[in-house]
C-alpha cells in the first residue's frame, strides 16, 4: 500500500509539473522570437550635436576662404621675394644635380663635388665672359642703333606703298620706340629688378642657392617638421618628387637652350646676317620662356636684317621657324623622354596669369611653377584624395634614371 502511495504521488506530481514547463519552453519560445525580429532603435541624434557640426562646416568654410585671401595678399605684396627664392631654389636643385651626376662618375663627397662644380661653373663663365664680353658688349651697343635703322626703314617702306592710311593714328615714332627698346634690352638681365637691383638680386640667387645646394637635408627636414607626424612621410615623398622633377627639367631646359643658342648664332654668321653673337646669345636665353621666348628673340633679328634688305630678312624668319622646328620636333621629344612634358595650354595660361601679377620674372618661371604645381595636384589630391593611381609628371624620366643610379 505504501509503494503504491508513492508511485501515485508521484506520477501526480510529473503530471502536474509538465504544464508549467511547456509553458516556460513556450514562453521562451516566443521571447527569443520577439528578440529576433525585433528592430534595433536608433538613438535620436543630439540637437546639440548637429548644431556643434553645423558650426563646424561653416568655420572651416570660412577658414579655407581667410586662408586663401591672406595667401592671394602676400603673394600680392612679396611676389618678388618669392620669385627670388624660388629661383635660389631652382639654383640649388641644378647644383644638387650636377654634383650627384658628378659624384657617380668620381668616387667624390657631397662638398667637395659641389665645389668642384661651383668652381668649374664660376671659372666657365668667367672665360667665357673675357672671350666674348667685348663683342657682346659692342653687339649690344649696336642692336639699339640698329633696331632704330630698321624702324625708319620699314615705315618708308610702309609709306612707298601708300599704306600709311590703315595704320593706327597713335602709332609710335621709331625714335621714341628705339629708346623704349634700348631700356628693354638694358633691364633684360635683371627679372628682380623691384626687390633690391638687378645684380644684387642675382648674387643673392647665388650665394642662397649654393647654401641650400650644400645642405639641403637641413632645409627640407626642417619644413617636413611643419607638417602633422601622420603626413610627414607623405609629406617627403613629395619633396623628393618635387626635387626629381625640377631637376630633370632644368637639365634638359639647359640643354635646349644651348642647342638653341648655337644654332641660331651659327646660322645667322652663315647667312650674313648682322650682330649674329648676339642675337644668337639672346635666342638662347630666351628660349627658358617657352613659346613667347622664340617670339621675343625672333622678332629683333627680323627687324635688323630688314634694315639690310628684305631678303635677308625672309632668310632670317626662315632660319628662326627651322631652328624652332628642329627644337620642337627633335631635341623637346628627346629630352622629354627623361623629364617633364607639360601642356602647352596650360603653359601659356600660367604665363598669362603670372605675367599680369609679377611681370617679366613671373613669365620667365611660369613653366617651373606649372610643373610644381602639376606634381602636387596629382600626388596630393589625384591621388591621395580621389584614389586615382595616375602617374606622375616626369614619372618615367625620373623613374629611369634611379633605375641607372641604383
Amino acid at each position: 500500500m505504501a509503494v503504491d502511495r508513492a508511485l501515485h504521488e508521484t506520477k501526480r506530481r510529473t503530471i502536474d509539473a509538465e504544464p508549467a514547463d511547456g509553458t516556460r519552453r513556450q514562453r521562451g519560445r516566443h521571447s527569443r522570437g520577439r528578440q529576433e525580429f525585433s528592430e534595433p532603435t536608433k538613438r535620436p541624434e543630439s540637437p546639440k550635436r548637429g548644431r556643434a557640426g553645423f558650426v563646424r562646416e561653416i568655420a572651416i568654410f570660412y577658414g579655407f576662404g581667410v586662408a586663401v585671401a591672406i595667401a592671394v595678399c602676400i603673394l600680392w605684396l612679396a611676389g618678388d621675394v618669392l620669385l627670388l627664392a624660388f629661383a635660389s631654389v631652382l639654383l640649388a636643385i641644378l647644383l644638387s644635380d650636377a654634383s650627384r651626376r658628378l659624384q657617380s662618375w668620381l668616387p667624390l663627397s657631397d662638398d667637395l663635388a659641389l665645389g668642384l662644380i661651383v668652381v668649374v661653373s664660376i671659372g666657365a663663365l668667367g672665360l667665357l665672359g673675357w672671350l666674348v664680353a667685348p663683342d657682346i658688349a659692342e653687339q649690344s651697343h649696336q642692336l639699339v642703333q640698329a633696331l632704330t635703322r630698321a624702324l625708319q626703314r620699314l615705315q618708308a617702306w610702309i609709306q612707298r606703298f601708300g599704306a600709311t592710311n590703315n595704320l593706327p593714328p597713335g602709332l609710335p615714332a621709331p625714335d621714341a620706340v628705339a629708346s623704349q627698346a634700348s631700356s628693354m634690352i638694358a633691364r633684360a638681365g635683371g627679372f628682380f629688378t623691384g626687390v633690391v637691383g638687378g645684380v644684387a638680386s642675382v648674387v643673392i640667387i647665388v650665394f642662397v642657392g649654393i647654401y641650400l645646394a650644400a645642405r639641403p637635408a637641413m632645409y627640407v627636414n626642417g619644413f617636413i617638421t611643419l607638417v602633422p607626424q601622420r603626413k610627414r612621410q607623405r609629406a617627403r615623398e613629395v619633396a623628393h618628387e618635387l626635387g626629381n622633377v625640377l631637376g630633370q627639367w632644368l637639365m634638359g631646359k639647359l640643354l635646349s637652350m644651348l642647342i638653341v643658342g648655337v644654332l641660331t648664332a651659327a646660322g645667322l654668321a652663315l647667312i650674313g646676317a648682322p650682330l649674329a653673337l648676339v642675337l644668337g646669345l639672346l635666342a638662347g636665353l630666351l628660349d627658358f620662356i617657352p613659346y613667347i621666348g622664340p617670339l621675343l628673340a625672333g622678332v629683333p633679328a627680323v627687324l635688323i636684317a630688314f634694315s639690310e634688305s628684305p631678303t635677308l630678312a625672309l632668310y632670317v624668319l626662315l632660319l628662326f621657324v627651322a631652328v624652332q622646328t628642329v627644337e620642337g620636333y627633335l631635341i623637346l621629344p628627346l629630352i622629354e623622354r627623361r623629364t617633364v612634358s607639360l601642356p602647352p595650354a596650360v603653359t601659356i595660361l600660367m604665363q598669362t596669369l603670372l605675367g599680369a601679377f609679377f611681370g617679366l620674372g613671373g613669365v620667365a618661371l611660369a613653366t617651373p611653377l606649372t610643373a610644381v604645381l602639376a606634381v602636387l595636384v596629382t600626388m596630393l589630391y589625384v591621388q591621395d584624395v580621389l584614389g586615382d593611381p595616375v602617374p606622375i609628371p616626369g614619372e618615367n624620366g625620373t623613374g629611369d634614371s634611379r633605375a641607372e643610379s641604383g
